[in-house]
């Protein structure tokens, strides 16, 4: 499939997106007009109230949802023309997902949880092991890797969900809400890891947070949404 044409140095590039949902007779515009550009290797935080539809967004990003209207260009590919099948391979190996919810399957070990993205992708078995290994190590949890999800800590689960997000080596990494069922000191470390992983890996971050203290702090640029539409940005 020929690539959609993208501007120089743009990991992702929305042009006037918008997705609606119909609700009996009501329209909802959960993003309405919505065009941005994100460089490769940028950390994004992408911040507003509840309803404001940042996951909405995130959610296209990630291929999870489609567009009404508008068109999502995503490392020069126009994710809007990809059939079901071009989106989940896109989801296995061009982007990584961290949630709010750490969806750790309980009755597998870490190792095993970390491990999951790689069968999907249908990574030679040999290269498993030291890629889980690498991943744990990345986030500080390489002797876990034996444990269950439920011996650890919130903050030990997320972390894992993010070596989870990061073992199939994804060019993007999309967060949404990573630190909303943690602590003030946890989300703090939860933040500090992924402008980590941005610095170290130079892999592109999009979160979705409603930690505006937090987003300053460790994002380089912060976007603003209300009721689905950008109304401010702004540089650290």
């Amino acid at each position: 499939m020929p690539q959609a044409a993208i501007s120089d140095g743009a990991a992702i590039q929305a042009s006037n997106v918008s997705r609606y949902y119909r609700m009996g007779q009501d329209v909802v515009r959960a993003l309405d007009g919505v065009s941005l550009e994100i460089r490769r290797g940028e950390f994004l935080a992408v911040l507003g109230s509840s309803g404001s539809g940042k996951s909405t967004l995130l959610n296209i990003m990630a291929g999870l949802d489609r567009p009404t209207s508008g068109r999502m260009l995503v490392l020069g590919r126009d994710l809007t023309a990809l059939t079901s099948e071009g989106l989940a391979h896109y989801r296995r190996v061009t982007v990584g997902m961290v949630f709010q919810a750490f969806n750790l399957i309980g009755r597998m070990t870490v190792a095993e949880n970390v491990e999951l993205p790689m069968r999907f992708a249908a990574v030679e078995r040999s290269e498993r092991q030291a890629r889980v290994l690498n991943a744990l190590e990345r986030v500080g949890l390489k002797a876990r890797a034996r444990h269950r999800p439920a011996e650890l800590s919130g903050g030990e689960q997320q972390r894992v969900a993010l070596a989870r997000a990061l073992v199939n080596r994804p060019a993007i990494l999309l967060a949404d809400e990573p630190t909303g069922n943690l602590d003030s000191r946890t989300a703090a470390e939860i933040l500090a890891l992924l402008h980590t992983v941005n610095q170290s890996l130079a892999t592109t971050v999009v979160m979705v947070t409603h930690e505006e203290a937090l987003a300053r702090r460790y994002a380089e640029r912060n976007l603003h949404l209300a009721d689905g539409k950008l109304t401010a940005a702004e540089a650290r």
